[in-house]
């Protein structure tokens, strides 16, 4: 791969008439021969940039591509467009330097080496893993403090541990490039946090070099305040993305189903349910990877599970995997007379759940149980979306953008009665907040008043509702009390 890559070098421009001929001089000839384009992309200048780059162009034996922009994009908008002319040119790599001078060329076989060797999808030049070189490269105090402020916060959000989050010094992996949305990003200077955000999601791989820092007489264009808030909302918002709070906007992973260990969670009430029971024999639907099955198969369960997908090492994970859409029914071939059947989050993307409710009503033994989890619409968020006009499906959660239809407490019992069975039991699931990975007292507080509401207030503060459900004997319908001490009659608002 490092014999035959082809590496591009992004030159974004702005106003950098005085700069640009020195910046392209300074590009090592020891890396001449492996380059195989590069793309200055002038972003509409005022002044005569793509002219002086045109000159050097004739006179240069570097393969450059000049660029004008019809109209200004941004320092995002800039990228994105040179991002997608390398990879439209199949170029293997694609470093981006500025054409202000900011950031060393001399560096550039150091920026692409872990690139070449493997070892890495993205790399980013870092001022900050030498002590005290920022400073005395002349960042401004102010500067330096707002950036390690913001690298620590950005760092605890998003659980990296990059040395800077704000370099613009950096190299890609055009495959890594393909692997992300990057396009939807936006066309400001926070497009390298958004950036960073999404080759985190998608688990790529990056590596910092330690580069040097200069500041000369170029004229900065970020509005220092603006940068750090949207900054500081973008990894917010990345967090909040993975509670299922805020939609899918520049993400780079797909919605997946996970399993829920903590104890709190529907898996983690369902499997301590379990736990004190006889095992017997359980369906699991929509059983995703099947890490719940292979928790109730290590209580000695027999677990059959089923679902749309099939997912890596499911099989291995269940006692029999049946690969079918739910929509259209449990398959004959699944078997009956079960002694559990858990629907943990299927109901809510099902056409017509009462189909299915019925289903599990002919499935499972005559005193067997159905533990069925749904999303709580009368939760406090979707109440405070589409009280302020916000209502939106969410990539996760409540909102879920897979959800056909949508439960309160009150709608989810008289479904379950109407398909014919009683209410054992309903416990109110508060928040995921295991998924906030928060730690210590903050952990503690927001966990108890959480748990606190769940308590009190079930239906605003209960993010699902697990409904513990038996086959009505015939002429009966009976509700049980909720686990949390409301009263019976209260069940139905």
């Amino acid at each position: 791969m490092a014999e035959n890559a082809k590496i591009a070098i992004l030159v974004v421009a702005y106003n950098a008439a005085s700069t640009l001929e020195a910046v392209l001089d300074r590009v090592p000839a020891s890396l001449a021969d492996q380059i195989a384009e590069v793309i200055v992309s002038d972003d509409h200048s005022q002044d005569d940039t793509y002219n002086i780059g045109l000159e050097y162009q004739q006179r240069s034996p570097l393969p450059i591509t000049m660029i004008r922009q019809p109209h200004n994009l941004g320092y995002g908008g800039n990228q994105k467009a040179g991002y997608e002319l390398a990879i439209a040119h199949g170029h293997d790599f694609v470093v981006l330097l500025h054409g202000d001078g900011q950031y060393a060329p001399e560096l550039l076989p150091e920026m692409v080496a872990p690139l070449l060797a493997g070892e890495a999808d993205a790399v980013f030049g870092s001022r900050m893993m030498i002590k005290g070189a920022a400073r005395k490269g002349g960042m401004p105090l102010y500067k330096y403090v707002g950036n390690r402020i913001l690298s620590t916060f950005e760092n605890a959000m998003l659980g990296t541990d990059l040395s800077e989050f704000h370099s613009g010094y950096r190299a890609y992996s055009t495959k890594a490039l393909q692997r992300i949305p990057f396009q939807t990003n936006t066309n400001d200077f926070n497009f390298d946090t958004q950036i960073i955000i999404q080759l985190h999601e998608a688990k790529q791989r990056i590596v910092e070099i330690p580069i040097p820092t200069y500041y000369g007489d170029e004229i900065c264009h970020v509005n220092g305040m603006s940068y750090a808030a949207n900054v500081t909302k973008d990894v917010i918002s990345y967090r909040l993305r993975g509670v299922g709070f805020g939609s899918k906007d520049h993400s780079a992973s797909a919605a997946k189903y996970e399993f829920k260990d903590d104890l709190d969670s529907s898996h983690g009430v369902i499997i301590n349910e379990l736990s004190e029971r006889s095992p017997g024999e359980v369906l699991d639907l929509g059983c995703a990877s099947g890490y719940l099955a292979e928790r109730l198969r290590s209580l000695n369960y027999k677990v059959t599970g089923i679902d749309i997908e099939e997912m890596d090492g499911v099989k291995d994970r269940t006692d029999h995997f049946y690969l079918a859409d739910l929509s259209q029914g449990i398959p004959e071939e699944a078997g009956t007379d079960f002694d559990v059947i858990v629907a943990g989050d299927v109901v809510e993307h099902i056409p017509n759940p009462r189909r299915l409710l019925t289903e599990m009503h002919d499935r499972v033994r005559p005193e067997g149980t159905v533990l069925l989890c749904v999303p709580n619409i009368g939760h406090w968020y979707p109440r405070f979306r589409t009280f302020f006009g916000l209502f939106d499906y969410d990539q996760l959660g409540i909102l879920d953008e897979g959800h056909l239809r949508f439960f309160t407490r009150r709608s989810i019992s008289k479904l379950a009665m109407e398909s014919g069975f009683d209410i054992v039991s309903i416990t109110p699931i508060g928040l995921p907040l295991s998924k906030f990975k928060l730690s210590g007292l903050l952990y503690k507080v927001a966990h108890g008043f959480d748990r606190l509401g769940t308590k009190v207030w079930s239906r605003l503060f209960g993010y699902q509702f697990l409904l513990e459900l038996r086959p009505a004997a015939p002429g009966t319908v009976e509700i049980a009390a909720e686990r949390d001490g409301s009263s019976s009659a209260d069940v139905g608002h």
